[in-house]
């Protein structure tokens, strides 16, 4: 099983890089978006991405399924789906901005097993396989040591979605607990958990696939990413990552449950 998810990665890997250098084709070069029924924008970049990797994953494992999120779901036939996010962040890509992430998640019998976000514009790319550790360019990274929320770092993608879960006073209650409230948000914010760089990403409202690589990559960082419910997977519909030392007492915050 680990040679089978090592391929697997290491199959996620490649993948992820060459998409990733097709939206750098794209990226500040003024490309116009057309804009999605949900009032996300959509771009070129993102459809050309998602097609090379649809046709290669078809091409390298023609039994496996795949969901993502501009093109939907085809069904497989082993168990095995990857999930594909081309650009997590179109947003942040649409204005220059280099922390737009390229996303892939290998699920299997509903367990994510190898998950990749790849960071073009930046030359970082974070992978992970279960029993694989969790790797930055190559080089294994942990998340952080710091214990109490005082002393750690907490970012989110967009702070005015908290409202949509009547939770804009819990989140701006969570945020005094922190010693530094940052911004850098869509997949990077996690990727920054994963490598010890911020001790806590959050998200009210998220897709699947806007998160589907990262179970795998925090766990095996060594730490804790869970829905605001504390159930672990990526299709609750909301995030909380952490490097697991406070990640209780986060989500209670986040509740709006009185913490001492």
């Amino acid at each position: 099983m680990r040679s089978d998810t090592e391929q697997l990665l290491n199959a996620a890997l490649e993948m992820a890089d060459v998409a990733g250098r097709m939206t750098l084709g794209y990226f500040r070069t003024g490309v116009r978006p057309d804009w999605k029924d949900d009032r996300t924008p959509v771009t070129v970049a993102d459809r050309e991405a998602e097609t090379y990797l649809r046709d290669e994953i078809h091409r390298r494992f023609p039994t496996h399924g795949i969901v993502g999120e501009e093109f939907g779901e085809e069904a497989g036939g082993d168990g095995t789906t990857w999930w594909i996010d081309p650009i997590d962040g179109t947003k942040a890509f649409l204005r220059g901005v280099p922390t737009y992430g390229v996303l892939l998640a290998v699920e299997r019998d509903g367990e994510v097993c190898a998950g990749v976000a790849s960071f073009p514009a930046l030359g970082e790319t974070i992978g992970a396989g279960r029993g694989l550790g969790a790797r930055l360019n190559g080089r294994l990274v942990n998340v952080s040591s710091v214990g109490e929320m005082q002393h750690a770092a907490i970012s989110t993608t967009d702070g005015g979605r908290f409202a949509e879960l009547g939770a804009d006073q819990a989140w701006a209650d969570t945020m005094r607990r922190f010693h530094v409230r940052a911004g850098w948000g869509d997949a990077y914010g996690y990727m920054l958990v994963a490598s010890g760089r911020v001790e806590a990403m959050v998200d009210p409202v998220v897709s699947p696939w806007d998160v589907a690589p990262f179970p795998v990559i925090i766990e095996e960082a060594g730490g804790q990413m869970t829905d605001w419910n504390g159930q672990r997977g990526f299709t609750g519909g909301h995030a909380v990552a952490s490097n697991g030392l406070f990640h209780e007492p986060l989500l209670a915050s986040l509740r709006g449950d009185r913490i001492e």
